[in-house]
């Protein structure tokens, strides 16, 4: 039971931006069955560690490839950057200006007569944002501009994190 540590090889993929979600999905299912615990449940104590460590190997591969954001900071790690931290800000101050701006919407979202569209509309504008910069860092990665790759992925943090504060909001807005 041996797995590469590249988390494309394990999924037989040519490392790069393009993702065909189709077939990470199939292989990951294909994989999951494979390693799973439970088939090895009948083996040693040495196989079964194995089989637990291929499947957390597996589900990380798996959720990094399938996540954009996770994706790219991948892709710049095997380039021996890192970009894994949200302590990396970007000094784009218009970019900085306009997530104030959101992020004020985002907080004033309770007091709109329609909260539910308001927040929709906001969501609307984040998404195109975080589609815009995946678009820019693909082009950035595949031209070999590491520096702006990576000031391209501080910004997609950014754009992540709001979209899941949107989605924390709506969840809150939908329970009260």
């Amino acid at each position: 039971m041996k797995l590469s540590s590249d988390y494309f090889e394990i999924f037989s993929m040519v490392v790069g931006w393009q993702v065909d979600q189709i077939s990470l999905d199939a292989s990951y299912r294909k994989l999951q069955q494979e390693f799973h615990p439970d088939r090895y449940a009948s083996q040693g104590d040495v196989e079964r560690r194995l089989a637990v460590q291929a499947a957390s190997l597996i589900n990380q591969a798996y959720e990094t490839l399938r996540s954009p954001l996770k994706r790219a900071q991948y892709l710049l790690e095997l380039k021996k950057i890192d970009a894994s931290q949200d302590s990396h800000i970007t000094h784009d101050g218009v970019f900085l200006m306009e997530q104030i701006q959101l992020r004020e919407q985002l907080s004033e979202v309770r007091d709109n007569a329609d909260p539910f569209a308001a927040l929709e509309q906001l969501r609307i504008g984040v998404e195109q944002t975080f589609t815009a910069l995946q678009d820019r860092f693909a082009s950035e990665y595949q031209s070999d501009n590491d520096s702006d790759a990576f000031n391209t992925v501080t910004k997609m943090q950014f754009s992540s994190k709001l979209l899941y504060e949107i989605q924390q909001l709506e969840a809150d807005l939908e329970d009260e």
